[in-house]
């Protein structure tokens, strides 16, 4: 039996080169699932995303979804992208072993956590407003690392800047005035420690970045950070906070792990040679 992809739906084309279309996963020209594959605005049209990769109960377990997915890859490649990325649920564990047969790695995952009380801080621990003077500085650090996880994935630097640029002033469109968001520093004992950023996304708060100052790691900031974080979303009004944690980084996954955070998604990539 032969299983191919078939073109359910028009391309759908952007000026910045992006592109997605629908597929009918066939076996033999009979129709058993359904496909949608992308290319990836956060990362630029060289990545892609396989969207959807869903095979019918009564066709699933006989390798329809392996010869779909590798038929998927073969798509991408046509569209001159560089590797492809796969998200799901955690407890997808019918799609984790199908990545991973194909040679998949983990890229990073979606943790979230339920809010209840604010936290208490540790003695001698305060968190208080990032200051409009101290913004220029802080942003630009955090778009040079935007940029650097950018050209990581293949994006040139020059677009990838300007993805840095667009991205941050949406985000941020009033500063560390804009409604919404959270930027606060920590202080431990009178001596600046760390920064957060926790914003609003998917309706939940969201930790976009924590950052602790060289010096001053090793010393459990990192924890009181993410306790700055539930009082703050608490504050915004939400009952959950979420966060993506990288592959390998396995001091904040424990840590995470620890305050209760669960996974929801995992996003796994390979690169397409």
């Amino acid at each position: 039996m032969t299983t191919t992809l078939r073109p359910s739906a028009p391309e759908q084309r952007t000026a910045d080169g992006h592109r997605r279309r629908g597929y009918e996963i066939c076996v033999n020209g009979r129709p058993v699932g359904d496909a949608e594959l992308a290319t990836q605005t956060h990362f630029g049209p060289r990545a892609g995303s396989i969207e959807r990769l869903f095979v019918r109960e009564g066709e699933r377990r006989r390798g329809r979804g392996t010869v779909a997915a590798l038929a998927a890859e073969e798509v991408l490649r046509g569209w001159g992208c560089r590797w492809v990325g796969f998200e799901f649920p955690a407890a997808d564990t019918a799609t984790l072993g199908l990545v991973t047969a194909l040679g998949y790695t983990e890229r990073s995952r979606n943790m979230v956590k339920r809010l209840t009380d604010p936290p208490a801080l540790p003695a001698g621990s305060t968190a208080r407003p990032l200051d409009e003077d101290r913004f220029p500085a802080w942003v630009a650090q955090e778009k040079a690392g935007y940029v650097e996880s950018l050209t990581e994935r293949g994006v040139p630097e020059a677009e990838a800047a300007a993805k840095s640029d667009a991205d941050h002033a949406a985000l941020l469109p009033r500063g560390a005035a804009t409604p919404g968001v959270a930027l606060r520093v920590l202080a431990h004992e009178g001596v600046d420690a760390g920064t957060l950023w926790l914003g609003t996304r998917d309706g939940i708060g969201y930790v976009y970045d924590v950052r602790v100052a060289a010096e001053q790691r090793g010393r459990g900031h990192g924890r009181t950070l993410m306790l700055v974080a539930e009082r703050e979303a608490l504050a915004l009004g939400h009952d959950r906070v979420g966060l993506n944690v990288f592959a390998g980084n396995t001091p904040a996954l424990r840590l995470y792990e620890s305050l209760g955070y669960e996974t929801t998604n995992l996003y796994f990539q390979k690169a397409l040679l």
